[in-house]
């Protein structure tokens, strides 16, 4: 299995950004910073629809969905849970 590394600071991707928007080339910065070209696309990408310059779903819409789909989950199985329980209880009573 691969190991994942963390995500890079918020501050790291901005100033990498930077670099692009001043005319570095993106090969030289991403060999300077040892990040790959594709992960310096996706921050320059995700920095335009922050901005406004591009469409998509901005950081915090994406953290919110993320949010979001994890607590949707966490409850579809406290119903799994729940209607098993109600299962089990409605047979105990039914055997008396």
């Amino acid at each position: 299995m691969p190991r994942t590394r963390p995500p890079y600071p918020p501050q790291f991707r901005r100033e990498a950004v930077q670099l692009l928007r001043s005319g570095v080339a993106l090969r030289q910065v991403a060999a300077d910073l040892g990040v790959s070209e594709q992960t310096l696309r996706n921050w320059r990408r995700q920095e335009d629809v922050d901005a406004g310059r591009a469409e998509g779903l901005t950081s915090d819409e994406r953290e919110e969905l993320r949010s979001l789909r994890r607590q949707v989950r966490r409850l579809e199985q406290e119903r799994e849970i729940l209607k098993k329980a109600a299962t089990f209880f409605a047979r105990e009573t039914d055997r008396r």
